[in-house]
């Protein structure tokens, strides 16, 4: 059992999967990711993984930034399943950089028992340099999910970090608009020495506190949040390029950029009715964050993307 399983939340889903049960063999995904600095690029040095969670090899596709291992995560199961428990473990050493997204939106399949945990550390050394922009998370009628992501890096280090949150299959047979039973997601960030920079969690239960109130959610669908874990410098850099929130009627669209505490970095937060304004929102962030820090942009979006 690990921490996650002992969260309050999960108290009323404690029952077992009548097919196999919680964390059984093949409901344990492990990933682990060491990136490594060799000479002018850096490598995928260190790999290891098992099923649902699957990486095949780092590629070098990023025209701007050629010397970026591009990386993949694949998932085996078409999804979160009752009962996974999802591990990952990504290490970047000295001066490494790498560039880590999933191949599609993580989706949070339907539950009858139990739940669906994903854990996830991230460590950076000196000078590392990480993108970590996973697609969108769909929970599917009746999920129960628990994330929990923690961080460790030195202030010369980068890590953007992005996640963009669904209400459910919005146009699925009649809408599954927030029907997921419970989505907790929680990330921390400490130094090195063990310095606590902060911790962000929000919980939410549709059914027990509704979302579409004044002060959360409203009349919006899609939530995005992008954090840039960076030295001041860099950061009021980014900060002056993006500061004005955005407020667009039409679309409608709204975010805003603020710092966080300790000199962390930044925090931008997205709102919005559809996935791909928000998704826009989020990579106009991201490009300007890359620009700031490494001197590059990104290259065109993928149209299949």
């Amino acid at each position: 059992m690990t921490c996650l399983d002992t969260a309050r939340e999960l108290g009323p889903y404690q029952d077992q999967p009548a097919q196999l049960p919680a964390a059984s063999n093949g409901k344990v995904g492990v990933l682990r990711l060491g990136f490594t600095r060799r000479g002018d690029r850096t490598v995928l040095g260190d790999l290891y993984r098992q099923s649902p969670l699957l990486v095949q090899r780092a590629l070098y596709w990023d025209e701007e930034m050629p010397d970026l291992p591009c990386v993949m995560i694949l998932t085996t199961s078409g999804g979160v399943l009752q009962g996974d428990r999802l591990h990952l473990d990504i290490e970047l050493g000295p001066d490494a950089q790498a560039h880590v997204v999933t191949q599609a939106a993580t989706k949070i399949q339907e539950m009858d028992a139990n739940y669906g945990t994903q854990s996830q550390r991230l460590t950076l050394a000196e000078n590392a340099y990480l993108e970590f922009l996973p697609e969108p998370v769909i929970p599917f009628r009746h999920s129960r999910f628990v994330s929990d992501t923690r961080v460790r890096l030195p202030e010369s280090a980068t890590l953007l970090y992005a996640e963009v949150l669904q209400p459910g299959r919005k146009y699925y047979r009649d809408g599954e608009l927030f029907a997921y039973d419970l989505f907790s997601a929680a990330l921390r960030a400490e130094r090195l020495d063990g310095r606590e920079l902060f911790v962000e969690k929000f919980v939410i239960t549709p059914a027990r506190f509704p979302v579409t109130r004044l002060g959360m959610m409203d009349r919006f669908h899609v939530f995005g949040n992008v954090v840039l874990l960076t030295s001041p410098e860099r950061a009021a850099r980014v900060l002056a390029r993006t500061a004005a929130p955005v407020w667009d009627e039409e679309t409608p669209l709204a975010s805003a950029v603020n710092r966080l505490p300790n000199d962390a970095g930044l925090v931008c937060k997205v709102l919005g009715q559809e996935t791909e304004p928000v998704r826009a929102a989020v990579r106009a962030f991201c490009v300007a964050a890359r620009e700031e820090v490494t001197g590059c942009t990104f290259p065109p979006a993928f149209s299949w993307r």
